[in-house]
């Protein structure tokens, strides 16, 4: 069963970690396991399973559980991990995260829909029937405009984090930060963690008040993404927002590859060997790719 509700587990630095897969799509668990032991040994504080960097409309539901089940097994004990949940259909979702609350995790993460665009009143509804499905599970509202092409109203993820108990936070990619402002704002009289999704924000993100980030890039450079959060809590405000500065051009240099095969791109150039993105995306090549390379090189990760 999914761990007691407990905030204080949902903050620090995740990541959406990769999920390395062989030849024929299929997930390498040896991998994934290897992969999840490395990065938490080298500072992430938690791990997402099956968020956009995960690919997690490239597989199924069993293959996600299962999957899940590996890096509880892995670093359960050292991290907190979070399920995420991307299905369109609400009795669908539903079905998805009862089966994930039967896994030892600490919460679960639910994307608002794709390519439909309920109304306001259709999303609350959407989140709320999923939460109320398993109330003794911590759930995290995903907001990713960029991904999804509209976002959740800000005045519906307030009155969710009010109504009810077991959404307890948010993971926001919309990279505004005047968003991220009045979601710590708003739910200041409830237990409500906001998190930054997008990796070039964190460091203003945490100045407005967010308790942690879910950031791709902790997947490849983990000392560094890691040190914006931890220099930050330890009141190293200039060291943070170096650490902020040398991860930008890196991860805006991703931008010119096709989601989301920049992340993989990148960990295999630094050797980590997590096999290809699953078809139809394909590895970064050209221009794109030695755009990447030169950002690397600038900031030291990649000789020339």
């Amino acid at each position: 069963m999914s761990k007691p509700i407990n905030v204080n587990r949902l903050k620090g630095l995740f990541t959406p970690i990769i999920t390395p897969v062989d030849a024929e799509g299929a997930i390498d668990t040896k991998k994934l396991s290897t992969h999840a032991c490395e990065i938490v040994k080298r500072g992430v504080d938690g791990i997402l399973a099956f968020g956009s960097n995960s690919e997690f409309y490239m597989f199924d539901d069993e293959e996600m559980l299962a999957a899940t089940q590996v890096l509880i097994e892995a670093v359960g004990e050292q991290a907190s991990i979070m399920f995420g949940i991307g299905h369109i259909r609400t009795s669908k979702a539903v079905g998805l995260a009862k089966e994930a609350a039967h896994l030892d995790i600490d919460a679960i993460s639910v994307l608002q829909p794709m390519f439909i665009k309920p109304t306001p009143g259709a999303l609350y509804r959407h989140f709320r029937t999923i939460a109320e499905a398993v109330p003794n599970t911590a759930m995290f509202i995903y907001n990713n405009p960029g991904r999804t092409g509209y976002a959740v109203p800000i005045d519906i993820i307030v009155k969710l984090a009010h109504d009810v108990p077991n959404i307890v936070g948010i993971k926001d990619s919309s990279g505004n930060i005047t968003n991220c402002e009045e979601l710590v704002r708003q739910t200041k009289d409830v237990d409500f963690n906001v998190f930054v999704g997008k990796d070039t924000a964190v460091f203003p993100g945490l100045c407005c008040g967010a308790v942690g980030a879910v950031c791709s890039t902790a997947n490849i450079f983990p000392e560094l993404v890691c040190g914006i959060y931890d220099k930050f809590m330890a009141g190293d405000y200039e060291g943070s927002k170096a650490d902020q500065f040398k991860l930008n051009p890196i991860r805006l240099s991703q931008d010119m590859a096709s989601f989301p095969a920049a992340t993989k791109d990148m960990a295999n150039l630094l050797g980590m060997d997590v096999g290809p993105s699953v078809l139809p995306t394909e590895a970064t090549t050209g221009s794109a790719l030695e755009g990447m390379k030169r950002a690397m090189r600038d900031a030291g990760y990649l000789k020339d």
